[in-house]
């Protein structure tokens, strides 16, 4: 049957099927897999730490195999700098999320790269169409990670962002773990998904190894939206950037007192102390709530293909009804 898109006719891969750029953990082992597989794999490149896309960026350029793949960033977190010098390695998109784009979009159509905007509200899509992207993520509140503290779930929110941003091609980005959810976002119109948590559960992952243990023991109840563990953390993201997360025993402590915890230099002093000793996870474990789905830990390359074949299997079943 195959699951042809305008998004795999757009890069020339196989499936509809992206890996979301996670900072620190959507490396070039991960990247290069899901690529290799006939996704489209995104290096989670944050914030443009040099040193950190130095060591990762060749290792994709081995493990896709040739394959395309581009680098991500958080738009908030970067300047016009940090894309030139990504340009320099000739991706075949650049993904830019959380914050205003408009600084950077025309550094990254005059290189002859594909522009892909996520966004998490109508008003950002609306600005995404109108500064011409070739690809919109929308991104529901379920998904794992930083997402809008006043967004809309996934189900809603795609065919809505689908419909204003006709004919550009649409990713379905929160919430998605396994092949019925990739085919639940080609039903609601969107041409392929993006996923992240069932990507930081692989074996090419750079997540700690008890953060993937984590996410595969996890329960959707078990997440929870918040800002504590950013502020125990001394993170710089935006306030209107909450994140799902596991539990945590800071969020029990500090769960509706993020004022409180910002203004107390001991309680973020202790956070680091206890991180330092290894009593908590260094950083939050970040999950969305499809995170029951999530039962082991494959190789990137093959979930891919795993991921396509359930995909089709559920619209043939939906085409028999």
């Amino acid at each position: 049957m195959g699951l042809s898109t305008a998004f795999t006719e757009l890069f020339g891969v196989e499936h509809p099927i992206a890996l979301a750029p996670m900072g620190g953990t959507a490396g070039g082992a991960l990247a290069g897999a899901v690529s290799r597989g006939g996704g489209f794999g995104l290096l989670g490149s944050g914030n443009g730490d040099q040193d950190w896309l130095a060591r990762e960026l060749p290792v994709l350029a081995e493990e896709s195999d040739g394959k395309p793949w581009g680098i991500g960033f958080q738009t908030w977190a970067i300047d016009a700098s940090v894309v030139s010098r990504a340009l320099e390695h000739r991706p075949a998109a650049v993904m830019l999320s959380f914050g205003d784009p408009t600084l950077f979009v025309e550094r990254v159509r005059g290189a002859g790269t594909a522009l892909i905007l996520q966004v998490t509200d109508l008003e950002e899509a609306r600005r995404a169409v109108d500064l011409g992207a070739d690809v919109i993520v929308a991104q529901g509140t379920e998904g794992g990670g930083h997402g809008a503290r006043h967004g809309r779930s996934t189900l809603p929110f795609v065919p809505v962002v689908v419909d204003l941003a006709a004919p550009v091609p649409v990713l379905a980005a929160g919430g998605i773990a396994d092949g019925r959810g990739v085919a639940a976002a080609l039903a609601l119109g969107a041409s392929g998904a993006l996923l992240g948590t069932r990507f930081q559960a692989t074996t090419e992952s750079l997540v700690d190894p008890a953060t993937a243990k984590a996410i595969v023991e996890g329960r959707g109840e078990d997440t929870e939206r918040n800002r504590v563990l950013d502020i125990a953390r001394g993170s710089r993201w935006p306030s209107r950037y909450t994140a799902r997360t596991l539990g945590h025993p800071f969020l029990d402590g500090w769960r509706g007192k993020e004022e409180e915890l910002a203004a107390d230099p001991r309680a973020r002093q202790a956070y680091e102390d206890a991180a330092a000793r290894g009593e908590i996870p260094a950083l939050p474990q970040w999950a969305s709530e499809a995170v029951d789905l999530i039962e082991d830990l494959p190789s990137a390359a093959d979930l891919v293909g795993t991921m396509a074949r359930q995909a089709e299997d559920a619209l043939a079943r939906a085409g028999r009804h």
